[in-house]
């Protein structure tokens, strides 16, 4: 009976407000079934284009090779997919993983309109208790979804569980800024244009918001990599981007 009072009584943050833990993923679903269909837009718009050079340097130095069997966690859009498609082969595959169902129709209409079918697998998922069993996967990847999970160190002990011994974790991220310099410009972007490109271009201004503060609420990168270490993964390393806007760690079960 106390547990249940105190499990009833835990509150996480949502952006900057305190919720109940139970609400998290229910908010964090309205934001990004809102967002589903100018998704990709506004990506651009934000990052002005820079996310898909940071997707691409994160396949590029995933170790992901033919025959690997991927699970790509918060990959409804297919951003990560399409780049690892190529890298795993025929006999390879990727499996697409979001618990957000709108993320994935607009990802599969995607992928569909690109040309990409064969090897490529689609499934509705909670990153805190994936539906596989231990020793699955070559890699497990996470672009810019790990800072909406509820549970961030339940999420990682399951892509730690799901891989096989010497698989890694790869998580790109946004992180903290590492220039002085950058960053009043950085929090002007976020919280003065993101806001109002979301309510111009999506129609929903209090969604972007909500994108701006959960990147501040974020790990950051230390934090982050010692998680990960917690979460039993080994030689964890972290690459900074853009002085550290987003951040890549790299983690290997053994």
């Amino acid at each position: 009976m106390g547990e249940s009072r105190v499990n009833e009584a835990a509150t996480t943050h949502f952006g900057y407000r305190d919720v109940p833990l139970a609400d998290k993923q229910k908010l964090v679903g309205r934001v990004f079934t809102s967002v589903a269909g100018k998704y990709d837009l506004m990506n651009d718009l934000m990052s002005f284009g820079v996310h898909r050079l940071w997707k691409r340097w994160f396949a590029a130095t995933s170790g992901v090779r033919a025959g690997d069997r991927v699970l790509d966690l918060a990959g409804g859009t297919g951003d990560i997919a399409a780049l690892l498609l190529p890298r795993v082969g025929e006999k390879g595959s990727v499996v697409i993983g979001d618990i957000n169902a709108a993320m994935l129709h607009a990802g599969r209409d995607r992928m569909l309109n690109c040309g990409f079918v064969r090897n490529l697998h689609y499934a509705q998922m909670n990153a805190e208790a994936l539906p596989f069993p231990d020793a699955s996967f070559d890699a497990v990847t996470i672009a810019f979804g790990l800072r909406n999970v509820t549970d961030k160190q339940r999420a990682l002990g399951e892509m730690q569980r799901v891989l096989k011994p010497g698989g890694r974790a790869l998580i790109l991220e946004f992180s903290t800024v590492q220039s002085e310099l950058l960053k009043p410009l950085y929090d002007f972007h976020s919280f003065k244009v993101l806001p109002r490109l979301g309510a111009f271009i999506a129609g929903d201004a209090e969604s972007y918001q909500y994108l701006a503060e959960s990147i501040r609420k974020h790990p950051d990168q230390a934090t982050l990599k010692a998680m990960m270490e917690t979460a039993g993964f080994a030689r964890v390393d972290v690459r900074n981007l853009s002085a550290g806007i987003v951040a890549i760690h790299r983690g290997y079960k053994i």
